[in-house]
């Protein structure tokens, strides 16, 4: 998969993930699956099985496949987007995905782990939240500090159909989309709050030393008693 992404252009593709809860029904994989791939974009997807008592399961479902592409992707899928797209079950390292120079978007359920990493790593968002505080995440990235674009559908729990997957896929790559910009300038306030004597650097190195502060005050306690 990095192998894979060496070979690819700087920034052009998008990276599709839901965290490691985050599952899609049925219907709404197929439709990012068509979105993905009417897009014309290079994408690197981690798939989940779709939920299992998802009613709409067994309408894509078929005993006669054209290749090895899962039930729960359109049929031929992985044929027709192999030369573009690598599909990656379950799992993959997202932190070195992130930060690899290729990598130009993200697809993301706005978890505030993979916000912060999208974030420090200047990749624009596509919110995609799906439970707890995500769509509070979407709504800040979006709306407030403007370095994500959103479904017209959330936060109502309807359909997110292909046209609109395809048309925020390609504004989100788009080099000159203000998001990118933004996303870059916050790139670059986090390296200096992550760097020595930056406001992260400090923050966590007095947390250090009241650590350590408080260990010798137990310990000096526990001598004298």
């Amino acid at each position: 998969m990095l192998e894979w992404l060496d070979m690819q252009p700087i920034e052009s593709v998008i990276y599709v993930s839901f965290g490691s809860g985050g599952t899609l029904s049925a219907k709404q994989t197929t439709e990012l699956a068509c979105g993905l791939e009417s897009s014309g974009q290079r994408f690197i997807w981690v798939v989940r099985p779709p939920i299992e008592n998802d009613s709409a399961a067994t309408v894509f479902k078929t005993n006669h496949r054209t290749d090895d592409t899962p039930d729960f992707l359109p049929d031929g899928f992985l044929t027709r987007t192999r030369k573009i797209g690598v599909v990656v079950p379950m799992w993959a390292p997202q932190t070195e995905i992130l930060r690899h120079p290729s990598v130009g978007g993200f697809v993301s359920h706005c978890g505030w782990n993979s916000t912060l990493e999208s974030i420090v790593n200047g990749v624009p968002m596509i919110a995609w939240p799906l439970y707890a505080e995500q769509g509070m995440n979407a709504a800040m990235l979006s709306e407030d500090i403007g370095v994500a674009i959103r479904s017209k559908s959330f936060p109502a729990k309807e359909l997110v159909v292909r046209e609109e997957i395809e048309t925020m896929v390609r504004t989100i790559m788009d080099e000159g989309d203000v998001r990118r910009a933004r996303v870059k300038t916050l790139k670059y306030s986090a390296e200096k709050a992550l760097s020595k004597a930056g406001s992260s650097y400090n923050s966590l190195a007095q947390v250090a030393n009241d650590c350590e502060s408080a260990f010798k005050y137990l310990k000096a306690k526990a001598q004298g008693a």
